[in-house]
């Protein structure tokens, strides 16, 4: 059985980018580690993840055309000897895609909280008019195109 495209309709052209984007996210759904996101003011978004353990250089940002990825890896301490691990220390990958446009600010690391700062700029509505040749216009042109070429090959 072949499977529907989300994004088949007619009507949506050139979306198929995005069809694969939201599968790739939905793979990423692990809910570890959790996380918000928030709005500050106008044209800020925070990303705060509750990485608790974690160091800053067991941490990594990074940004790859419109993903943004956080892993996270810690080193296993052979020293210590635990009667119960009730906090966890697996290596995690989160992903956001991110709009067109929205640029990374800074992250900072706080009490187990890793925040990751985002500006999201006012874009200016763009309007193009698009010029309507007429089919016998065209055609016309297209003759004396012909015409011209014959006459430059004698």
């Amino acid at each position: 059985m072949s499977r529907v495209p989300m994004f088949s309709s007619p009507l949506l052209l050139g979306f198929d980018q995005l069809e694969r984007t939201l599968e790739r996210l939905a793979k990423n759904a692990e809910g570890y580690p959790p996380y918000n996101i928030e709005r500050i003011g106008e044209h800020g978004l925070r990303i705060t993840l509750a990485v608790a353990g974690f160091a800053s250089d067991d941490l990594a940002i990074e940004l790859v055309e419109n993903q943004l990825t956080v892993r996270g890896k810690q080193a296993d301490d052979s020293t210590r000897m635990y009667l119960h691990r009730g906090i966890a220390a697996r290596q995690f990958q989160r992903a956001f895609m991110l709009a067109d446009g929205i640029e990374v600010t800074g992250a900072r690391l706080d009490n187990g909280l890793l925040s990751i700062e985002l500006v999201r700029p006012h874009v200016e509505p763009r309007m193009r008019t698009i010029r309507i040749d007429s089919g016998l216009q065209a055609e016309a042109d297209n003759t004396i195109d012909i015409t011209a070429r014959r006459a430059g090959s004698r």
